[in-house]
């Protein structure tokens, strides 16, 4: 079930990945390190031009490396369109649209939004472009358009910062897939050591991918996934997420995550940058947080006690499977498209229960090429383990 890919928004800047691993994920969040950009600028040094988010005006970046022009092109996401929906109240479905069928209407819809308030300041987040020496700035790419009080915490920091936590953490684990997306970073880790079997949970459960026994192999991993988001689209955040030995289902519990929210104070105008003492700081944080998170995740007392919780529940035979099926994904707002794998997986599964139900939802999540939409469906698992018993 292992896709590998990666997404690029030019030969030189990789942009995502799905089910990587960890050399590969660390290579394109140093890459994209390398080109961040993060700008201040008021509302009248920002505009819409062929469908372009255009930044004049804004003073050159120094650093160490040399002097970078911040003035340039930037092409939109479908976040950085979101976000920019959001912060100048226009219909998200609207601004889509005019994408689609009407390019000068949104670069005026969205000029006129931002001369409305010429002093109002955003935080643009961008990459800029690939050029040689002498060659005129190529375009960018804008990831986020957000407030100019929101707290930069970056994949790859974050990231080194929670691997050294799970480092002081003292147990044994692996880190068994990676994705990323233009909203998140997903990081799932493993235990090596805490493993439990769950011969009732899985009696009669069979694998959609190949046919094997649950009866055969009845055992549950602990594990954890390390989330986060550099444009706005949720907070940092480690939670708890066990994984079904038989077909590698992973069950998240989101009701114990732990997270750490993007807002700080305001920043001052022009490039971002944070000081070296604020850095290590808010970093030192993660890695404490994450050893702790780490250390309950992973006890054999916390395994079993949830484990113990789904078993309740997922016994109770579902007597009429599209029905209950047809209920659960209504009620969670999930699609009729997605619904239709579900019930395919739910049969092949063989487990005639609340529990099949779950399992059906959590392989599901696995087919899944979009990463967003695969984390928001497992996450979904153990309601719509609760609404399948309730129904059933």
């Amino acid at each position: 079930m292992t896709q590998h890919y990666a997404q690029r928004a030019t030969a030189a800047a990789p942009r995502g990945a799905r089910n990587a691993d960890l050399r590969d994920l660390v290579a394109i969040l140093e890459d994209q390190k390398n080109r961040k950009l993060d700008v201040v600028a008021s509302a009248s040094a920002l505009s819409f031009r062929d469908g372009n988010v255009q930044v004049e005006g804004v003073e050159r970046q120094i650093t160490e490396d040399g002097v970078t022009d911040v003035d340039g092109t930037y092409r939109p996401t479908a976040v950085a369109d979101e976000g920019i929906a959001d912060k100048l109240k226009i219909p998200a479905g609207y601004l889509r649209r005019m994408r689609a069928e009407n390019v000068p209407l949104l670069d005026e819809n969205v000029n006129a939004w931002l001369r409305q308030e010429p002093d109002r300041r955003f935080m643009l987040r961008a990459l800029r472009g690939d050029s040689g020496p002498g060659m005129p700035p190529a375009e960018g790419v804008a990831r986020a358009l957000l407030s100019d009080s929101y707290k930069l915490m970056d994949n790859f920091d974050i990231l080194l910062a929670a691997l050294e936590g799970v480092q002081k953490s003292g147990h044994p684990t692996n880190v068994t897939g990676c994705d990323l997306t233009d909203r998140r970073m997903y990081v799932r880790v493993e235990s090596e050591a805490v493993a439990l079997m769950a011969p009732r949970l899985l009696s009669g459960y069979r694998s959609p991918f190949d046919g094997r026994s649950g009866d055969d192999l009845p055992l549950i991993s602990a594990g954890f996934v390390i989330t986060n988001s550099e444009v706005g689209a949720g907070a940092w955040s480690i939670t708890p997420r066990a994984v079904i030995q038989v077909c590698r289902n992973g069950l998240t519990m989101p009701q114990d995550v732990m997270r750490a929210v993007h807002i700080g104070a305001k920043h001052d105008e022009g490039v971002v940058s944070w000081s070296e003492e604020t850095q290590r700081k808010e970093l030192a944080l993660i890695t404490a947080k994450t050893a702790d998170a780490v250390r309950t995740f992973l006890s054999p007392e916390y395994v079993e006690a949830k484990v113990r919780d789904i078993q309740a529940a997922a016994g109770r035979t579902v007597a009429e499977p599209a029905k209950t099926i047809e209920h659960v994904t209504r009620t969670l707002k999930i699609s009729n498209e997605i619904k239709e794998t579900i019930l395919s997986h739910f049969v092949r599964g063989g487990q005639m229960t609340a529990g099949g139900v779950m399992q059906a939802i959590t392989s599901t999540a696995q087919t899944l090429a979009d990463a967003d939409h695969a984390a928001a469906l497992e996450a979904l698992a153990l309601p719509a383990l609760t609404a399948a018993a309730a129904h059933g």
